[in-house]
């Protein structure tokens, strides 16, 4: 992670790289479409958990796939 000034700055190579991960498992199981959009929801997770310290890909990876796959829509 960079810090500069107080200012975070997020490393996108991470974040996209545990959106690959997850987003590749979820369209294999049918949660998400299979389609080049990219699910917002998964990707806000994913920059959520990085903002609270979570750096490791793999372990972004599979704390989103919980997570997502827990949500039950209302």
């Amino acid at each position: 992670m960079l810090v500069e000034r107080g200012i975070q700055v997020m490393n996108f190579e991470v974040v996209g790289d545990a959106y690959a991960i997850a987003s590749n498992y979820l369209r294999k199981t049918g949660a998400i479409a299979d389609s080049l959009v990219t699910d917002e929801r998964l990707l806000q997770i994913i920059v959520k958990m990085y903002q609270h310290g979570e750096f490791n890909r793999l372990r972004l990876a599979n704390k989103a796939i919980a997570e997502f796959e827990a949500y039950i829509p209302a």
